[in-house]
């Protein structure tokens, strides 16, 4: 999958604190997704969630193309997995392909990467219509990392549920 994280720095200027951290974040997804077969992948957590380590993936992928290529990027472009902007439909993974998730998710990961080296300020400011307010590239990244640290946690269940590993 990934299996790349580096520890954020613990003293440096803002952004360069905000991109390490959500990088961090985006590394340990992809940490706790390493060397597990694709068909545990799709392995859902317990009735009724249909929550799995391929369905917040996908999921990952959606978020980082609505906020980042969407909003921050105003691109017109629908999701990836879901043409009535439901980002629950990405959670099901039955039946979904590893390699589609991933190769989406790098994809989108990339792309707003790009988005936030060449904006100019962390203090750029965009409309987000479908919550009906503005928000700073600043808050896009506090939200995104607060996206990948709650995800993170339901990962870290699911997959010692499937080999019992912890601690990534």
């Amino acid at each position: 999958m990934t299996g790349e994280r580096t520890s954020p720095p613990t003293v440096a200027d803002e952004r360069t604190m905000l991109r390490a951290h959500l990088d961090y974040h985006r590394g340990t997804l992809g940490l706790l997704c390493d060397a597990v077969p694709e068909e545990e992948l799709r392995r859902p957590s317990m009735a009724p969630s249909s929550l799995s380590l391929l369905g917040l993936v996908r999921h990952m992928a959606e978020v980082e193309r609505a906020w980042f290529r969407r909003i921050v990027d105003g691109q017109d472009v629908p999701l990836v997995w879901s043409d009535r902007f439901d980002f629950q439909e990405a959670y099901r993974a039955e039946g979904a392909s590893a390699a589609e998730a991933f190769a989406a998710w790098r994809t989108e990961v990339e792309h707003s990467r790009r988005v936030e080296r060449e904006a100019d300020s962390l203090d750029l400011v965009v409309r987000d219509a479908r919550h009906d307010q503005e928000v700073s590239l600043r808050w896009v990244m506090l939200h995104m990392i607060h996206e990948y640290a709650r995800h993170n946690g339901h990962a870290d269940f699911l997959r010692e549920a499937i080999d019992g590993t912890t601690g990534v």
